[in-house]
């Protein structure tokens, strides 16, 4: 099999790094600033959507770019706090000699390059969401990258993503899709391709 046989675009969060004590500590500090009672858990049932979109389901209505500075500054200044998933380097550097790889993000580009710089990750190509661009769940995302690579086979195109907006995200692309049962939404996604270690894609691809 040819490297140029099958795309794997990945999530950023859940799936390839453990974000969740940084957004934790981000949210707190929306929280405190702006004096806003929705805790943590019930932010992280929306882990995935575009930050506005996070909002709006959790009936915060205003201030919405000022809420996203404290939040992307706080998530930059506590990047340390951002951990590789267990085997996210080695498969990553074993896949490329195989597929192409990218990724496909509801971050923003400056603050995702932060953190690929910060863990050592390069893609060739990343699809971070920036303003006029519609977010998950839908394709738009998904279909840019595939123009990227050039890549006509949507049967060999692969999202590895980690929660039911993941999967709808695929869905709606139409390419396969991989559920990181070990990322924020474990159980609840039914899937018939699941991995609890991100090692066992190389089982798959």
């Amino acid at each position: 099999m040819t490297k140029s046989t099958k795309l794997i675009l990945f999530d950023l969060d859940g799936v390839l790094i453990d974000s969740e004590k940084n957004m934790k500590t981000a949210w707190q500090e929306v929280r405190k600033k702006f004096n806003i009672k929705v805790k943590f858990k019930n932010y992280r049932k929306y882990v995935g959507l575009p930050f506005y979109k996070v909002l709006k389901h959790l009936k915060i209505k205003d201030n919405f770019s000022e809420i996203k500075k404290t939040f992307d500054k706080s998530s930059i200044k506590n990047v340390n706090l951002i951990k590789l998933h267990p085997g996210a380097k080695s498969t990553i550097l074993k896949l490329k000699k195989k597929c192409k790889l990218g990724l496909v993000t509801s971050k923003d580009n400056y603050r995702t390059k932060i953190i690929l710089r910060k863990l050592n990750l390069n893609f060739k190509y990343i699809v971070a969401l920036k303003p006029g661009m519609r977010g998950k769940p839908y394709p738009d995302q998904l279909k840019k990258a595939i123009r990227l690579f050039k890549f006509t086979k949507l049967n060999n195109v692969f999202y590895v993503g980690d929660t039911l907006i993941d999967q709808k995200f695929a869905k709606n692309a139409k390419v396969k899709y991989i559920h990181a049962d070990y990322g924020f939404e474990k159980k609840r996604v039914k899937c018939n391709t699941k991995i609890k270690k991100l090692i066992e894609i190389l089982e798959i691809i």
